[in-house]
């Protein structure tokens, strides 16, 4: 789950990590009171949506007086941003944060996330913070510092004398960094964070340092330990598909392509993906329907592949263990029948029961391509696609 900026602030400031004052608008008028509030001479207007990049698509804009920061707002305010995170559908904006402008002399990039090859948390900075961090990683990725805390001893201190002799920063700043990271890290713990992201980490000209913005990122696992996170989620940033996928207890995300895939277990269904891909073709989706999917399930999967308007084909690779193979076909079945499929249905079965489930797709009468094995399925599946 992700959250806004001005929520990730709200946490910074529960933890003493120093930031920029702010307010939450929704409208152009809310927006003015807040830049009379904030009483600076030169304020920043946010539009807050669930991406990266905004300040290059005229997202982030300096305002100098009230009457600006209420044009801003009203420019912004309803408006699409389309960066390169969001897709080319874009996200709409629905708040904006109004925050006071920083005198800024240097710009940093810190971040904690899980690394799961290592099973720890690798904690990341650079000197060249700012808009273009992923240029910075992608041409020059030297300059991206990366240590390894080991979560069953902590954040040690050889981990923070490291970062100082590498980081190279002057001493009065290398304190600011190193009393942040401690607090970054007692968040992310604290929070059950997978990414916990300061970008940029400013020092302005007179020493201070700030989080001037704040990405953050948190394990969907452990929402049930934090009500008070859980509260802060915008259904209105989230795929709507995602969403009904995520109350029937199936896991969808929505991807570009146009093969759908159905999937029990999340490893096959990361390998389905792969294999389609493989075969030179491009899935829609990721949809794990679980080992314990029921026949209702299994429709509901139905419906939501065929909200995307870009599927062409659908892959269903089901390998029978909990689930029963003749449970699925009975859900492929009816959902062909109730939905009215309209597009080429590939399916490959095996396991718990398999011969039932095979033999009950042949007496269906629907037309459905049988797979012998995965690689056959998705050479299939790429070959409907294509018409």
């Amino acid at each position: 789950m992700n959250i806004h900026e001005y929520q990730a602030k709200q946490l910074f400031l529960l933890n003493q990590v120093p930031v920029p004052k702010g307010f939450l608008a929704s409208s152009p008028i809310e927006a003015e009171f807040a830049y009379r509030r904030l009483k600076s001479p030169v304020s920043v207007v946010k539009a807050q949506i669930h991406a990266g990049g905004r300040g290059k698509v005229g997202g982030v804009k300096l305002v100098k007086s009230p009457e600006e920061c209420f044009q801003v707002a009203t420019e912004m305010l309803g408006r699409t941003l389309v960066t390169h995170q969001t897709g080319p559908q874009g996200k709409q904006v629905h708040h904006v944060y109004v925050e006071s402008g920083s005198d800024i002399a240097k710009e940093y990039y810190l971040a904690l996330l899980l690394d799961r090859e290592t099973a720890g948390v690798a904690l990341m900075f650079s000197q060249a913070g700012g808009m273009d961090i992923e240029e910075v990683a992608e041409k020059t990725p030297e300059k991206l510092i990366t240590l390894q805390i080991d979560p069953t001893l902590g954040l040690k201190p050889h981990v923070l004398r490291s970062l100082a002799h590498l980081a190279q920063l002057p001493e009065g700043e290398t304190q600011h960094l190193l009393s942040i990271v401690e607090k970054l890290y007692r968040m992310f713990l604290k929070y059950d964070f997978s990414l916990l992201e300061i970008n940029p980490l400013i020092v302005t000209k007179k020493g201070d340092m700030l989080a001037l913005d704040g990405k953050m990122s948190f394990d969907d696992n452990a929402l049930y330990r934090h009500p008070e996170i859980e509260t802060m989620r915008d259904l209105k940033e989230e795929d709507d598909r995602e969403i009904e996928a995520s109350k029937l207890g199936l896991s969808y995300i929505g991807l570009d392509g146009n093969i759908g895939c159905m999937v029990n277990g999340a490893g096959l269904a990361m390998a389905t993906m792969d294999i389609i891909k493989y075969s030179g073709g491009f899935p829609a989706n990721f949809l794990d329907v679980g080992g314990g999917a029921t026949e209702e399930m299994v429709k509901h999967a139905f419906r939501i592949i065929l909200q995307d308007v870009k599927v062409k084909a659908i892959f269903v690779n089901i390998f029978g263990g909990i689930m029963r193979c003749d449970t699925i076909a009975k859900g492929i079945i009816g959902a062909s029948r109730e939905l009215k499929l309209h597009v080429p249905l590939i399916v490959r079965l095996e396991g718990t029961n398999v011969e039932e489930g095979r033999k009950m797709l042949q007496a269906s009468g629907l037309n459905i391509l049988a797979a012998d094995d995965m690689a056959d399925g998705a050479r299939k599946a790429v070959a409907a696609a294509k018409g």
